[in-house]
């Protein structure tokens, strides 16, 4: 997969098949549209294009928006390409953008950018200067510029929202068991590993401290989760803590992770953290014995998990 985040300078020489937006999470909803795409575009001779915007437009058009997306924007980019989809073009959403008319849209954009002979839309997508033009004015448009429209079902439009709404309440709750059900994936978190205040280390569970730079990933609920990660050509399990370690008077939260059977230095390593599944919710206990005896509880039901999870 092509990845193009500078679009002003883009102008695609082969026929297209686009759909248009924000793809966060790529679930199962998503995936089914981008299959889609991509088969048409096998079949008709056109390369399959995603278009999406960054950032997301509430974060432009409502400053006092504090969305969280399911993955950052390079996640869903390789998520994308897995999927076998020929060009993901990232078009940097700014205030300027929203006022551009929807015929501007269609001829720059469409036309002339993504050199469009296919459009598949979902049918209640909006587009153009305050979302005022809708799929019957795309079609319209079509006829114009020599593009088809098909059009994405209510059904499928529908599953797609709800499945987004239901991953993000689920990892609000903590339930990731659901929230990777409607993935298709595990859930993930990309982060560069630093150097923490060692209280793992004092607790006999040393611990990688993961720091993500993207303000706008969805965290989790705090509390403690059975997770993988891929370091090097291994893959090593291990259990992760989000929170603000409220026994030792914690005020900023962190994302720590203490790997098993890994006996090596990852400091300021980038590495994604796979969520498999949740353990317990943050806890404020009376001593550190007292945590130190729970972190034992919870490495037992890791590794029981695991078990069954290699089985």
């Amino acid at each position: 997969m092509s990845k193009v985040q500078n679009i002003e300078k883009y102008k695609s020489v082969e026929p297209t098949v686009v759909t248009i937006g924000t793809f966060d999470g790529v679930h199962i909803g998503h995936q089914k549209i981008v299959k889609r795409l991509i088969n048409t575009g096998k079949l008709e001779g056109l390369k399959s294009v995603i278009l999406t915007f960054f950032p997301h437009p509430r974060m432009v058009l409502q400053k006092d928006s504090n969305i969280k997306l399911i993955n950052t924007i390079d996640e869903r980019s390789d998520i994308l390409d897995k999927l076998g989809l020929d060009y993901l073009l990232i078009k940097k959403f700014t205030k300027a953008f929203s006022r551009l008319s929807a015929e501007d849209f269609v001829k720059q954009i469409l036309v002339d950018k993504l050199n469009a002979k296919k459009v598949i839309i979902g049918y209640d997508h909006r587009f153009g200067r305050n979302r005022n033009a809708d799929i019957n004015d795309l079609k319209t448009y079509g006829e114009i510029y020599e593009f088809e429209v098909e059009e994405i079902s209510v059904e499928d439009i529908d599953d797609v929202a709800v499945s987004s709404t239901k991953i993000r309440h689920a990892l609000n709750e903590g339930d990731i068991a659901k929230a990777n059900s409607f993935l298709g994936y595990h859930f993930m978190l990309n982060g560069i590993v630093v150097k923490g205040k060692g209280l793992g280390r004092t607790l006999k569970y040393p611990t990688a401290n993961i720091y993500i730079d993207q303000d706008y990933k969805l965290i989790p609920k705090r509390g403690s989760y059975v997770v993988n990660s891929k370091i090097g050509d291994k893959l090593f399990f291990g259990m992760m803590n989000v929170g603000v370690n409220p026994t030792v008077n914690g005020e900023k939260e962190t994302i720590e992770v203490h790997f098993f059977d890994l006996n090596k230095d990852i400091y300021n390593q980038t590495i994604q953290i796979n969520l498999l599944e949740r353990i317990r919710d943050e806890q404020k206990f009376e001593s550190i014995e007292a945590l130190q005896a729970q972190l034992q509880k919870d490495k037992k039901t890791a590794l029981q998990y695991i078990d069954n999870y290699n089985a």
